[in-house]
C-alpha cells in the first residue's frame, strides 16, 4: 500500500520538520477533497479531484491510492466513473492512512 522507499526519500529530501508539515498538509487537503466527494459527489469534478488525489498520494508514497486514483481519473475522463466506484478510493485511503500513521508512531526517533 505504501512505498516506504518513497517516504524515506521524501524525508531525506526535505528534512524531518518539513516532512511533518508535508504529512499534515497532505492529510488535511486529501481529507477535504474526499469529504467533499462523499458529501456532495459531482461526476463533473471527478477527473480533476482524482488527478489531485493521485499526485498527492504518489508524492507521499501512497502507491495503492495513487494507482486507484489514476485508474479513476482515466475512467472519469471517459465518463465511465460512477459515485459507487469511489468507495474503493475512500477505503484504500483509510487503510493506507492507518498503516502510514502507525508506522510513523513506531518509527525510531
Amino acid at each position: 500500500m505504501i512505498s516506504w522507499k518513497r517516504v524515506r526519500e521524501l524525508r531525506e529530501e526535505i528534512g524531518d520538520d518539513d516532512f511533518t508539515e508535508v504529512v499534515d498538509l497532505f492529510l488535511e487537503e486529501v481529507e477535504d477533497v474526499l469529504d467533499r466527494m462523499r458529501a456532495d459527489p459531482d461526476p463533473a469534478s471527478y477527473e480533476a479531484d482524482l488527478h489531485f488525489l493521485k499526485g498527492s498520494a504518489l508524492n507521499l508514497g501512497f502507491e495503492a491510492l495513487g494507482a486507484l486514483c489514476m485508474n479513476g481519473e482515466m475512467r472519469a475522463a471517459a465518463r465511465k466513473m460512477q459515485t459507487r466506484d469511489l468507495a474503493e478510493v475512500f477505503d484504500t485511503y483509510e487503510v493506507s492512512k492507518k498503516e502510514f500513521l502507525e508506522a510513523q508512531e513506531n518509527a525510531p526517533a
